[in-house]
């Protein structure tokens, strides 16, 4: 079961993710998960909503390879999920995984 945290920034949840070992970026690294979505599950999910601007909002996401136990990050802003794949795929993945859930 995912859990999900609530940090004062973006850059709190990064840093607290990196402390819990979630050293690769997926923002970077994304054609690992675009070539293999199935070999990743999300762990963790931190959203933020930003005070004044609903387009401050982000999804930071912490990521494991389960095939490997390789862990990261991706954070995806609130205009990403529909321009990036890696978005897209995540999404599916808590969408599934919520389904399972019940």
């Amino acid at each position: 079961m995912k859990k999900m945290y609530h940090y004062a920034t973006v850059e709190k949840a990064l840093n607290d993710l990196k402390n819990k070992g979630f050293r690769i970026d997926f923002n970077v690294e994304e054609k690992q998960i675009l070539e293999v979505p199935t070999n990743f599950r999300i762990v963790e999910i931190y959203r933020y909503e930003g005070m004044s601007n609903p387009d401050d909002e982000a999804t930071v996401y912490g990521i494991e390879n389960f095939n490997n136990g390789d862990r990261g990050v991706f954070v995806a802003g609130n205009l990403s999920f529909a321009e990036s794949e890696v978005a897209k795929i995540l999404l599916k993945l808590e969408i599934d995984d919520k389904k399972n859930e019940d």
